[in-house]
């Protein structure tokens, strides 16, 4: 196997587009999910400050965002509140291109949730006020609703495009034949549709090679990998766990993924130790070779964890590992290639 090299100067951030829109966004995106739960309002304004002097600008929230999972406090909306108020400082809002999410409920109420146009209309006007903007760039179904049809979705989509509250629609947790769906409704008003899907996709979790990235190419939709190293799976877990790191966040969930795939992680760590880069820079540099893909999002708790996602893009990956990456973590391949002729 040939070496795999990093580059030894910090490169400029890459820049690509936004699946086939002109918008421009840097090859990683950071996610803002543990802001407020995990990362207090100080820090989370440092690590966005050093992501915007790094040249990341697509910077990803949601309205549901600011409870923590784990512990069960903080409220619904939070995040939304503290990116707010650093977009308030400066030229930041000027320099980011701003995403976040509505789908989540917000009550028991009717229509207090889901994609109905009441809900998105309102969700939409909240969303602003949090941000304390007057516009988002990039706003994303947060999960499919099978009970609205695509004509309510878009017409209520439409609309605040039209109001220029929302420049571009994008979609997080569909199938692939929702993304045809959505763009075959949105082609017949017609309408631009989606420009980008947030799914689950990295290299222990490849399911979304079957029918989620040929729709997204076919498309022209942009993919945003979220959870790019499967919740620390990938980010060296079984070193923390000879140094007798047990205090990670979120460790018990890691503990339950290694019951399944020890053996894997293990033939993945010694693969990254051979080619001395760190597993969590290997899997954002691998996912960063996948065509369709214009940005992880990176969804750092500390200032240290969002520099050692950046080095990622300075890893070439040579194509003997990436053919033992292929090795030790086999993807699906695309339908129906993969289960018929």
């Amino acid at each position: 196997m040939t070496s795999t090299t990093t580059s030894a100067a910090t490169s400029a951030m890459p820049y690509t587009r936004l699946g086939r829109t002109g918008l421009t966004v840097g090859r990683l995106a950071l996610g803002t999910m543990n802001f407020g739960p995990a990362t207090d309002e100080r820090d989370s304004g440092r690590i966005m400050d050093a992501a915007l002097d790094a040249g990341i600008n697509l910077f990803d929230t949601a309205d549901v965002y600011g409870r923590d999972q784990v512990a069960g406090t903080g409220a619904r909306g939070a995040t939304e509140e503290i990116v707010g108020r650093w977009l308030a400082r400066g030229d930041h809002r000027d320099r980011v291109v701003l995403a976040t999410k509505v789908y989540g409920s917000w009550g028991e109420w009717p229509n207090s949730g889901g994609l109905n146009a009441r809900h998105i209309r309102r969700a939409c006007e909240d969303s602003l006020r949090r941000l304390g903007t007057d516009h988002i760039d990039l706003y994303q179904m947060h999960h499919i609703d099978r009970r609205v049809p695509w004509e309510e979705l878009w017409q209520a989509m439409d609309l605040l495009v039209a109001q220029g509250k929302v420049l571009y629609v994008g979609s997080s947790n569909f199938a692939g034949w929702h993304l045809a769906q959505a763009q075959e409704a949105a082609a017949r008003r017609p309408t631009l549709g989606l420009v980008s899907e947030q799914c689950l996709y990295n290299l222990a979790q490849r399911a979304a090679e079957a029918e989620v990235l040929p729709a997204a190419r076919a498309y022209g939709i942009g993919v945003l990998p979220w959870s790019p190293l499967q919740g620390g799976l990938l980010g060296g877990v079984l070193a923390a766990e000879r140094e007798g790191d047990r205090h990670r966040r979120g460790a018990g969930r890691v503990t339950a993924q290694l019951a399944e795939r020890r053996d894997q992680v293990r033939a993945y760590e010694d693969l990254c130790a051979g080619i001395g880069v760190p597993p969590g820079d290997v899997a954002l540099a691998w996912l960063l070779t996948r065509p369709e893909v214009t940005a992880p999002i990176v969804g750092p708790r500390t200032l240290g964890q969002l520099e050692s996602a950046l080095r990622a893009l300075r890893v070439e990956l040579d194509a003997d590992t990436l053919a033992e990456l292929d090795r030790i973590f086999p993807g699906p391949g695309p339908s129906p290639e993969s289960f018929a002729w």
